[in-house]
Formats: C-alpha cells, structure tokens, sequence
C-alpha cells in the first residue's frame, strides 16, 4: 500500500510569493496616493477659480481688492479696511474677510491638502493713491483718471527663476521666462509637499516676500520639485469687473 506523498512550500517558494505580494502591495498604494492626489488637485484648482471670483466680486463691492491675511493671526485682511497691506506677497487668502469656506480653526481658506491658500497682491502706487492703489478704496478709480497710462500692477509670473533679477518691489523674471508683468493678485496653493518647508528655487520664490512668482509644470522630488498650483488675476479681468458694476471710469 503507497502511502500518499505530502509536499509543503519551499523555501525558495514562500520567497517568491512574499515578493509578489509585496510587489502588488507596493503598486496599489502607489495608486491609492495617486488618486488622493488626483482629487486633491482638482479641488484645489476649484477652490482657486472659487478665491479667484470672490476677489473680483469683493473688488465690484468695494472699489478695491483685500490685503492678504497676515501669517500666524486669523484669516482677516491686515490692515481691516485696506490701505498698504502688512503682507503684500507673503500673506494669505483673507477667507473671514471673502466668507470662503472651508477655513482651519485661525480662519485661513484651505487647498485640496488641507494647508492654507496664499495669496498676494500689487504694491502698486500712484501720486493721485498715495496708499496701494489697488487695496485703497477707490484707489484704481483715482488713478485711472488721474493718467491711464500710469496704471501699473506689477507682480511678476515667471515659468523659473532661473535668471531673475532683483528683490522686493524690483524683482523680475528674465526676459525668456514671463508670463506676467502685470498681474494685479494672484492665489496659489504649495501643492502635495505644501505642509514641508519648500527647498527647490521655483518653490522659494512663492513664498519669499517680494513681487516674483513662479508658475510651470510640475516636477517630482529633486533639485527642482515643483507642484505648486498657481492662479493669477490679470488687471484687465479687473478692470472689466470694475467697469460693468459702475465703478470705471
């Protein structure tokens, strides 16, 4: 009478099977972060256009745009009431001021990440609006007739830092790399790695405090990683708003 052969896993076997799984492991969590990100992309880009109109609606409102909301206080424009803003490049989207929701516990309006939307505007002033003409009360209206050429807004939109120039109110893209000259404000979000410190130059630069932004398309992780989501508002989308409400010339 054979007595019935019983095999049992090798060895060599159990490894192998370890490995694929791990393998498929690896790969469905590499896809679970890729469909996080995927969402929370597109809801940050929501949330831009939804910060972008309620600026241009808070303009047509108050014949200004908002001061940015300064840093470790609460989601309120700095100054209340506008003038020269506290934090003209390095502040934050004035949520409490716009009513945007949603907002963390201090009232910063919030990306698809959960970290707070930034948001800068133009220092730019004019003998007729001492004060920034843009978040001064009827600061644009002033200056528009005063000289329409001396309307100025001058945050710069560069697609790198590579060859920029300058600092503060003199910062500048280098001749290749413009987008904007001229834009009046812009939101943007510090993307996946925007609860880090950003170390890539392109990063640096949306959050270094002077008129220079940069806009492109994203990289992963390395010297240059970028995956901030920029949005900016040109002044002639500004001055339309302003023009059909009554408020220009």
């Amino acid at each position: 009478m054979n007595r019935a052969t019983q095999h049992g896993f090798t060895l060599l076997e159990l490894a192998i099977v370890l490995v694929i799984v791990a393998l498929l492991s690896t790969g469905l969590m590499v896809s679970i972060v890729a469909q996080r990100d995927s969402v929370a992309i597109a809801e940050t880009q929501r949330r831009l256009a939804e910060a972008r109109d309620a600026l241009l609606g808070f303009a047509a409102a108050n014949g200004r745009l908002p001061c940015p909301a300064a840093p470790a206080a609460t989601g309120i424009e700095q100054p209340v009431g506008g003038g020269n803003c506290d934090n003209p490049w390095d502040g934050f989207l004035p949520a409490l001021t716009l009513g945007l929701y949603p907002t963390d516990e201090n009232g910063y309006a919030l990306d698809g990440w959960g970290n707070p939307i930034r948001y800068g505007v133009t220092t730019y002033t004019h003998a007729s609006c001492p004060s920034s003409c843009f978040t001064t009360a009827n600061g644009v209206k002033l200056a528009w007739n005063a000289s329409v050429s001396a309307l100025a807004p001058d945050l710069n939109i560069c697609n790198t830092t590579d060859g920029a120039t300058g600092s503060g109110a003199s910062a500048a893209c280098a001749a290749g790399s413009r987008l904007a000259t001229n834009a009046v404000a812009l939101v943007f979000s510090r993307g996946t790695n925007g609860g880090i410190a950003p170390s890539s130059a392109d990063e640096l630069a949306n959050g270094n405090a002077d008129r220079l932004y940069v806009s492109r398309t994203p990289t992963p992780a390395g010297a240059n990683e970028f995956d901030d989501i920029v949005l900016w508002i040109s002044p002639h989308l500004l001055y339309n708003r302003l023009i059909v409400v009554g408020r220009l010339p």
